[in-house]
């Protein structure tokens, strides 16, 4: 693996999951997973965005597909909570050990509470960061559900 070694590759083989990786040219606009997906020829459904939020206080993290929004409310209800706000990038980067655009939910620096979208569950395989701006990880939701401790629920909003 060389250089496509990061913590979130190291993480996955830890817990076995199997992944396939996707490096792609990354321009580093604004949107990065809608890159990501554009840049690999896959459905924008399939692509997944780790999103950092403060919920009561407390750092937890959301997968959506890129193409949609972390809906904050129902992040907060999925972890017992009552309010819910993006994290500020800084706060982000520093618990997560990654850059904003390439926030893997594997190896992050400090694990956090996890909730990925129900829609992972329409899909046998969908991508996620593996830990740097340009490479995406193939893995099954199955996999990377288990690896993280993560519920499913409800909480992307929007197309």
């Amino acid at each position: 693996m060389g250089a496509q070694k990061t913590p979130a590759t190291m993480a996955a083989n830890r817990a076995n999951v199997e992944f396939t990786l996707h490096p792609y040219e990354a321009p580093g606009k604004a949107s990065y997973g809608e890159e990501a997906a554009d840049a690999l020829q896959v459905a924008r459904e399939r692509v997944f965005k780790t999103l950092v939020a403060e919920v009561d206080g407390e750092l937890t993290v959301g997968i959506v597909p890129v193409h949609r929004s972390l809906n904050l409310k129902a992040l907060a209800a999925a972890v017992g909570g009552k309010r819910a706000a993006l994290a500020e990038s800084a706060t982000a980067e520093r618990a997560t050990g990654y850059v904003r655009g390439g926030i893997s939910p594997l190896g992050q620096r400090k694990r956090l509470r996890t909730v990925v979208d129900s829609s992972a569950d329409d899909h046998t395989t969908i991508f996620v960061s593996a830990g740097r701006r340009g490479l995406q990880m193939e893995v099954s939701p199955t996999d990377l559900i288990r690896a993280t401790g993560a519920v499913t629920t409800g909480i992307a909003t929007g197309e």
